[in-house]
């Protein structure tokens, strides 16, 4: 059966890549034969929608599961899509990762593990022993748990991706909402890796582990923050479709995080949920939505 495991260069002796859309490279392996194939990721510079085109490349590759580091929702949801399972958490070597995932060391994700853009404008991680995935659910997990605040939340739907969790998070589908109830709900639970026998080993794993945890807890409290500046900077924006450009795809009704976008044949904005926090602007892959002065829109 064949696999794809993101990799920061072309052979099985290099690392695991922890950026999934934005890896440098993709290798197909057999995991009958350890054959392999590298494939250069097209999609490393793409402004947005990498991990939609990156995980469309690898479904159309036949392959039955991906191993990464990290897998946004975009991405989890064409998987999910596809029947493709994705294992999330994976570090270290890629031959070790494959000989890991055919011992059955792998459990399958239930979502993604980090928001959308995670990997923008950043570099590989350095590489770490690999350990168990995350497997713990956003919007549902216990444990490292941000509770912010009550009331409607900032729209409907719930989790960091498609499908996790329901109620009213921030987010809608691949918005950046995490949880079931009113407001922020909670972040996964932090879960700690299978370690060897060995105490020194186990001490050098589980440090490496906690690193990761703690780059991932870091990626999503900057998330937050950003997602609280574009709010604070967009209440007197609005967003304004270019017909012209719209092919009516319904990234943006995904994306919005209050449900101020339907699409028929093309988006169409209720200005008066509206929140001008520009999610639809930078999701939008023809470049088919702007933000204006709501005193622009007569």
């Amino acid at each position: 059966m064949k696999i794809a495991v993101t990799s920061t260069g072309p052979t099985l002796d290099d690392n695991v890549e922890a950026r999934f859309g934005r890896c440098a490279y993709f290798l197909i392996v057999d995991t009958d034969t350890m054959q392999s194939e590298a494939i250069e990721n097209p999609n490393i510079a793409l402004g947005g929608g990498a991990g939609i085109q990156s995980a469309q490349l690898m479904s159309e590759k036949g392959v039955i599961a991906v191993l990464t580091g990290n897998c946004g929702p975009n991405a989890f949801n064409v998987f999910g899509q596809a029947g493709v399972q994705v294992i999330v958490g994976v570090t270290g070597y890629v031959r070790n990762a494959v000989e890991q995932f055919k011992a059955g060391a792998f459990s399958s994700a239930s979502g993604p593990n980090v928001a959308s853009h995670f990997g923008v404008n950043t570099s590989p991680a350095e590489p770490m022993s690999t350990g168990q995935p995350m497997t713990g659910q956003l919007g549902q997990g216990g444990g490292m748990g941000l509770c912010i605040g009550g009331g409607r939340g900032m729209g409907r739907g719930g989790g960091m991706g498609r499908g996790m969790g329901r109620g009213r998070g921030m987010g809608r589908g691949r918005g950046m909402g995490m949880g079931a109830g009113s407001g922020m709900g909670n972040w996964p639970a932090l879960q700690k890796p299978a370690f060897s026998s060995e105490p020194d080993v186990d001490r050098k794993q589980e440090k490496a582990f906690l690193q990761g945890q703690a780059q991932v807890l870091e990626q999503q409290k900057d998330e937050i923050e950003q997602k609280i500046r574009e709010l604070e900077a967009g209440q007197n924006l609005i967003a304004v479709v270019l017909s012209d450009k719209c092919a009516g795809c319904g990234i943006c009704t995904d994306v919005c995080p209050t449900g101020a976008i339907e699409v028929s044949e093309q988006a169409v904005v209720n200005g008066e949920a509206c929140s001008g926090c520009s999610a639809c602007v930078s999701e939008c892959p023809n470049e088919a939505i702007i933000l204006v002065q709501k005193k622009n829109i007569k």
